[in-house]
């Protein structure tokens, strides 16, 4: 599965840059995250409680940030697993200045198996679409929230 990514913030691309690379601010923008722990330079250890559907449960699993070139670029990679079954995806994100914002643009490509497979693949997507969403939305808002402190 294949969803197309896209956001404006109002953040020049150092800072939404430097906030996808924070794990604290990943932990609260990720719905659902429980905790985040930084293991190594570039990966960080996660939990996550999240429902599908009927289909619910607990992950836990990684991610990776990949491919960094600060400030234009970087990957995701997400890997976890669960009772309900395994996820694995990649968020392929590009940054760019669009006057005194930032346009992020990309692409996120991801399966699933297990329990959560059997949800069928158009919930499926438009839950991961949902996700993004609500996941970029959070972002800006702690983007906004920061600069006014």
């Amino acid at each position: 599965m294949k969803i197309p990514l896209s956001h404006t913030f109002a953040a020049t691309p150092e800072r939404v840059y430097a906030a996808l690379t924070d794990p604290e601010v990943l932990k609260r923008s990720i719905d659902g995250c429980e905790t985040m722990l930084k293991t190594s330079a570039d990966t960080y250890e996660i939990q996550l409680k999240v429902g599908l559907g009927t289909v619910k449960g607990n992950y836990r699993g990684k991610i990776r940030v990949a491919a960094t070139q600060p400030p234009s670029s970087l990957t995701l990679a997400i890997d976890g697993s669960g009772a309900p079954g395994f996820v694995k995806a990649t968020a392929q994100i590009r940054l760019a200045a669009k006057g005194e914002q930032t346009e992020l643009s990309g692409e996120g490509e991801g399966s699933v198996g297990g329990i959560v497979a059997a949800v069928g693949s158009r919930l499926i997507e438009a839950a991961a679409k949902k996700m993004s969403t609500d996941f970029f939305t959070r972002l800006a808002a702690q983007l906004t929230s920061s600069r006014a402190s």
